[in-house]
């Protein structure tokens, strides 16, 4: 089975909260190093970015998963625990563009899963009108 390497994943998974909280730290810095006026001010943007980056986190970091492509299954990998699907439970699997990440909807399934290509995938930043590879051969399997 296939999948994107364990450090791509978590960087992309945690980026967002560690820019976050640098954002925050250097705010504090600001806060309490000076006593004008301007310091408080751009501490505050600081806290304000800060705050957007982490609710950011919180908004993408439970629906980024790793998933592992096989010729008969998918694995989700969440944490320790790995649920396998049959590749006619798949419901779609789609692109998505700019952010080289791809969305997949399960049947009986709401939530969406975004997962990364495979190292050896294609980028794709949207620019292009063909689809990747990948993608191809996922609808040819799902069909």
């Amino acid at each position: 089975m296939k999948e994107a390497s364990p450090l791509k994943f978590y960087f992309a998974k945690y980026f967002f909260l560690a820019f976050g909280l640098l954002q925050w730290s250097c705010g504090s810095v600001l806060f309490l190093s000076g006593d004008a006026e301007k310091n408080r001010s751009t501490a505050l943007i600081f806290f304000i970015i800060g705050l957007t980056f982490v609710a950011l986190y919180f908004a993408i970091a439970t629906r980024l998963k790793r998933v592992s492509i096989g010729k008969k299954r998918i694995a989700v990998i969440d944490h320790d625990k790995t649920e396998l699907y049959e590749w006619p439970e798949v419901k779609s699997i789609k692109a998505v563009p700019y952010f080289n990440l791809y969305k997949l909807k399960l049947r009986g399934k709401k939530e969406k899963i975004y997962f990364l290509p495979e190292e050896t995938a294609e980028p794709l930043f949207g620019f292009f009108p063909h689809e990747p590879e990948l993608v191809q051969v996922l609808k040819k399997r799902g069909k």
